[in-house]
């Protein structure tokens, strides 16, 4: 096999399953504790995966579930009095914390937390992830999510209007709310960028006997003024060690196909064939052509919701049962794959064939798929030959891009 392919891990709470908490295997006394995130990451970092998201949100909710009203009741007869399901996790912790937590525990795995930029202001994700980058020396990205549910914003009482999930049409395009969410996250991206350009990398001179710390010419305003956003001053973190830490996006359809092509470094998708992943790869590659300019070439992985076991018979039961406890069939974006070691790496290596740089795996139960990711399907994987081994120290060097310099940098360099 000659198509190799990084392998990235989407890390969520129990696991992507609505009732992995309720399986055998689970932890669920274990969920908000340092332990659980530690080994579930030391074990994705000892397996040389190159990635871990780390699924985060701004109300109980998820994202766009719509909530019951009191006393209506579900199918399972679980709505509680403020119309939550209570057969579903509710609560996490903070994946920006969560991943400084990881930094000094892990060696080499890049930590992504996920930020929604909607509330958040720019400049403190851009500290937060700066940050983050020094502590993991190097290994920082984040993931991007565009917009806002009803119940986020009620929980920060600044917005009363907002998308509230996808029109009828399905097209983020027909919804003018989605669509300024989307530009808004747009802009998130680009003061993130201004502001890690902010600081030239020898702007700190650290010069006692003059007395100089700082060359003060070589630390710069973002200077930004746009739609949503109005960003003056530099970043109080100086520039850390990837220049630019990773921004990633996941994306499934035209308007955020575009958003990743312009503002991203890595775009998450979610094929449902090797066909499919094709025509993804067609459409970004149009839509960077259009408005990527003369950045590094998007890195594209693709994402599998994966159940592991050792026969396809286990696998079948296994998520039956669980679907049996949700009281429903489990739905995803993503493609579901049930089934072996071998099966996973079957998909790996279509997905791989059809021209993805990277698959990300989102174990439907944690900590049990995570291991047979690490103890199964990875050296599986690499005994084909289909491993990428990129052995570089920072996230940006293991999945292929350069460390940029300050556009301030540049701009003295060209003039």
């Amino acid at each position: 096999m000659t198509d190799t392919v990084h392998l990235a891990l989407a890390l969520d709470r129990a696991g992507w399953h609505p009732a992995a908490w309720r399986d055998p295997s689970a932890t669920p006394h274990d969920l908000t504790s340092p332990r659980y995130w530690r080994d579930l990451l030391q074990t994705a970092d000892r397996a040389r995966i190159v990635l871990a998201t780390i699924e985060d949100a701004l109300a109980l909710t998820d994202r766009f579930e719509r909530v019951a009203a009191p006393g209506a009741g579900d199918p399972a007869g679980s709505d509680d009095a403020d119309g939550l399901r209570r057969d579903r996790v509710r609560g996490r912790l903070d994946a920006v914390l969560v991943a400084s937590y990881a930094a000094p525990v892990t060696q080499r795995i890049g930590l992504v937390p996920t930020v929604t930029t909607s509330h958040p202001e720019p400049f403190h994700v851009a500290t937060g992830i700066q940050t983050l980058d020094f502590a993991s020396r190097g290994r920082a990205g984040v993931r991007l999510v565009a917009g806002t549910s009803a119940a986020e914003r009620a929980n920060f009482g600044r917005r009363t209007g907002g998308p509230d999930g996808l029109p009828a049409s399905g097209r983020v395009e027909d919804d003018p709310a989605l669509l300024a969410a989307f530009r808004e996250a747009g802009e998130v991206a680009e003061v993130l960028g201004r502001l890690w350009d902010s600081w030239e990398d020898d702007a700190i001179v650290r010069d006692a006997a003059t007395g100089r710390f700082l060359d003060v010419d070589k630390v710069h305003g973002a200077r930004f003024d746009g739609e949503f956003f109005s960003v003056e001053g530099a970043s109080i973190v100086p520039r850390s060690p990837q220049g630019r830490p990773l921004i990633t996006v996941l994306a499934h359809q035209t308007v955020p196909y575009r958003l990743a092509a312009e503002h991203a470094d890595l775009v998450f998708v979610t094929p449902h064939s090797a066909a499919g992943a094709t025509g993804i790869l067609a459409e970004l590659d149009q839509a960077s052509a259009e408005l990527r300019g003369d950045r590094e070439r998007l890195r594209v992985f693709a994402d599998l919701v994966v159940l592991i076991e050792e026969t396809p018979a286990a696998a079948r039961d296994a998520a039956t049962r669980l679907d049996d406890l949700a009281g429903e069939p489990f739905a995803s974006d993503a493609r579901y794959v049930v089934g072996t070691p071998q099966t996973v790496v079957d998909e790996i290596r279509a997905l791989a064939a059809a021209g993805v740089d990277g698959v990300r795996l989102r174990p439907a139960r944690q900590p049990r798929d995570v291991v047979a990711i690490a103890e199964r399907v990875v050296p599986l994987l690499d005994a084909l030959g289909g491993l990428s081994r990129d052995d570089r120290v920072s996230l940006r060097g293991r999945v292929g891009l350069t460390r940029p310099a300050s556009r301030h940098t540049r701009e003295r360099v060209t003039s």
